[in-house]
C-alpha cells in the first residue's frame, strides 16, 4: 500500500517540492514544469486522501495551501535518500541531458542566500546564450529576504550579469563542477559589482544534493 501511495509516476517529484517549502498549485508547476496541470491535480488529491498531505482554503477563490502532515514529514529520509542516491549513482552526462532553465532558476530561487548580499534591493540576471529568446534570460530580485524569479525585464538596475550556457551552471549547481573553476576556464563570465562577484559561491543557490559525493566508474 505504500509503494501504491509513494511510486506513482511524479509523486516523489511533487513531494520534494512541498518538502522544500512549496505550497501554491502555481509553484509546484514550476517545480515539476513537466508535469500536467491535470495530473498535478490528480496526484495532489491522492496525497490528500492517503493523509500525506493537507488542503487548506487561503481566501482567495480558487487557491489552496497544501503542506505536508506528519506523514509527509515523515517521508523527508525517504525523499533526500533517494536525491542522494541519485547524486551518487546517476551517470552525470545523463543528468546534463534534457536541461530546463526555469526548473533550474526555480531551485536556484528557493535555495539562494540573501545575506552575503547587500542590504537593500538586488538584481542578478543570468543569460544563457544557446536558449531561445524567451527562455534566454531570467532575473532574480533579492530584497531582505524575499527572493522573486522573472522571465521579464523587472525594470530595476541590474547589479550582476552571469553569462555561461545552461550547461555549465546546472553543472554548478548539482555540485558536479566547481564554480571556480569555470569561471577561470571562461565557461562562465560574471560582470559588474566586484563584492556580489565574489560572493557568489556563498549566495548562489545550489542543490540540496551538491554536496553528496558521486561513486567512482
Amino acid at each position: 500500500m505504500a509503494a501504491e501511495i509513494f511510486c506513482n509516476r511524479w509523486t516523489a517529484l511533487v513531494l520534494r517540492e512541498l518538502l522544500c517549502g512549496t505550497t501554491r498549485f502555481n509553484d509546484l508547476r514550476r517545480g515539476v514544469p513537466r508535469m500536467s496541470p491535470t495530473l498535478l491535480s490528480k496526484r495532489l488529491k491522492e496525497l490528500e486522501e492517503a493523509g500525506v498531505i493537507a488542503a487548506t482554503p487561503t481566501g482567495q477563490p480558487g487557491v489552496m495551501d497544501y503542506k505536508p502532515t506528519a506523514a509527509g514529514e515523515d517521508l523527508r529520509p525517504v525523499i533526500m535518500s533517494l536525491g542522494f542516491w541519485g547524486q551518487r549513482w546517476v551517470e552525470s552526462t545523463l543528468s546534463l541531458k534534457n536541461l530546463d532553465p526555469a526548473l533550474l532558476m526555480w531551485d536556484m530561487r528557493r535555495n539562494l542566500q540573501p545575506m552575503p548580499l547587500p542590504p537593500r534591493r538586488t538584481t542578478i540576471n543570468f543569460i544563457y546564450p544557446e536558449m531561445r529568446p524567451d527562455r534566454k534570460s531570467w532575473w532574480l530580485v533579492v530584497d531582505g529576504e524575499k527572493v522573486d524569479l522573472c522571465l521579464t525585464d523587472p525594470g530595476y538596475d541590474v547589479d550582476l550579469y552571469v553569462t555561461c550556457p545552461l550547461r555549465a551552471m546546472t553543472a554548478v549547481w548539482m555540485g558536479i563542477a566547481k564554480l571556480g573553476s569555470e569561471v577561470e576556464a571562461g565557461r562562465i563570465k560574471v560582470t559588474g559589482d566586484k563584492s556580489i562577484a565574489r560572493s557568489m559561491q556563498q549566495w548562489l543557490g545550489l542543490s540540496p544534493f551538491a554536496q553528496g559525493e558521486r561513486a567512482v566508474p
